[in-house]
């Protein structure tokens, strides 16, 4: 499994405003940005990343995975921080 295969079931899945997926193998990092997330708990957020990649985890193509979530106006200030 590659990122971009990973991107694009996140994307198809839950039709996100913007999505970042970096790693290779069975390891990504995912950030993830949309004005659904607001008002979500940290908990509800992960599992909404979750939830179209649990078929890959079960299989173990996704062993580890990092899930950053972002509203859009958090994401416009945070995104200058970072060196993604």
């Amino acid at each position: 499994m590659d990122s971009a295969q990973v991107e694009q079931i996140l994307n198809e899945a839950l039709n996100l405003e913007e999505i970042h997926v970096k790693g290779e193998g069975s390891q990504f990092e995912v950030i993830a940005v949309d004005a659904l997330f607001d008002g979500m708990s940290r908990v509800k957020k992960q599992q909404t990343i979750y939830a179209p990649l649990m078929e890959y985890i079960k299989r173990n193509d996704i062993h580890a995975l990092s899930i950053k979530t972002y509203t859009p106006g958090d994401w416009a200030r945070d995104k200058k921080l970072m060196s993604f």
